[in-house]
């Protein structure tokens, strides 16, 4: 079974009329759920997915990762009424509460899974969190979910690999845990773009130097690109953090059609995307998918529905074949010899 984290109070964040990060995102996931569950050999809903029982984040959740400052600057916004944080991001009345929310279903999700035999953990959630810094929300983001996340499974002493393929780089989580070797942050993402972070030198400090590794490839990159990073240096990576979870930032604006990014990808990649996070986790039931960008509707409903089906170990006939020729092999081979070196 497959774990679904969803909320009604998702769609209360409103960021404002003609945004991209609009309610019908979730409406275009859960579409794509149904149809994974009608592609697997016509399998009711039920039988293949599980609901996740929702939770807020508590305060001292939260502050893990984002400074007391930040939160209430987001809580006052809120009971104002909601505003505009910087141009790509603004708040409405029902946004704080979205965001408590979207931050406890990555909590929900590892405790669920701790104590059953689910496959692994998707959620449909926004607003989105990985931009989110510290002590600042920026490019959709209000609150770092996989973050949070990350930090509560760290300081129970486990070990956590974050694997991020949205097309934008995650730089809040970056941040979070550029000098904490308990958890390792791999992103693959366009370059250049939106927030300009997110080169190949940026590879960790401190006690966290080799647990940041940036393959920032060309606009137009493929699935075999992609794949080629994964073979490459994802689990080359994840084999020397040993992590005990797998927290997943999956953008699907990675997908060819979408309007605010330029690379390749097709819904076909994402279910090999998935298949190959699978493969590194530690085993079953240590996979968390956070929902991150994707801007076209059809795209992500399309993307949901082949994600969806490899986390549960099925192969379904793809939307869209994977794709291939595209440029970034090189990005890819660079982003390997530099992670080698800095890790030895």
């Amino acid at each position: 079974m497959l774990l679904v984290g969803a909320d009604p109070r998702f769609a209360d964040h409103d960021p404002g009329r003609g945004h991209p990060e609009r309610p019908a995102r979730l409406e275009a996931v859960h579409a794509g759920l149904a149809q994974a569950a009608r592609d697997l050999d016509g399998a009711d809903a039920d039988t293949f997915l599980a609901p996740l029982p929702a939770r807020d984040a508590t305060p001292e959740e939260i502050e893990r990762v984002h400074t007391p400052a930040h939160v209430a600057r987001l809580e006052a916004l809120a009971e104002r009424g909601g505003g505009r944080i910087d141009p790509d991001t603004a708040m409405s009345a029902g946004s704080w509460a979205a965001a408590v929310r979207a931050a406890g279903a990555g909590l929900a999700a590892v405790d669920a899974l701790a104590d059953g035999t689910d496959a692994a953990a998707f959620l449909a959630l926004r607003p989105p969190g990985h931009h989110a810094r510290p002590e600042g929300a920026m490019g959709f983001c209000l609150l770092n979910n996989v973050a949070i996340t990350a930090a509560a499974l760290a300081d129970r002493g486990e070990r956590v690999l974050v694997v991020d393929y949205d097309a934008h780089h995650g730089n809040g989580t970056q941040e979070a845990f550029y000098e904490d070797a308990r958890v390792a942050y791999v992103s693959l993402h366009e370059w250049p773009l939106y927030p300009g972070t997110g080169r190949l030198d940026e590879v960790g400090a401190g006690g966290g130097l080799g647990t940041t590794c940036n393959v920032p490839v060309p606009a137009g990159a493929t699935g075999d690109v992609y794949i080629r990073a994964f073979d490459e240096v994802v689990a080359p990576l994840s084999a020397r953090h040993a992590p005990d979870w797998v927290l997943v930032s999956c953008g699907f604006d990675a997908h060819r059609a979408d309007p605010l990014t330029g690379l390749g990808l097709s819904a076909g990649d994402y279910a090999v995307l998935a298949t190959r996070v699978m493969q590194v986790a530690p085993g079953p039931g240590r996979v968390v998918v956070f929902l991150e960008g994707g801007y076209d509707l059809d795209a992500v409903r399309d993307g949901t529905a082949s994600t969806a089906a490899a986390l549960v170990g099925e192969t379904v006939a793809p939307v869209e074949a994977p794709t291939s020729g595209g440029p970034g092999r090189d990005v890819v081979d660079a982003a390997r010899d530099l992670w080698r070196e800095v890790a030895r």
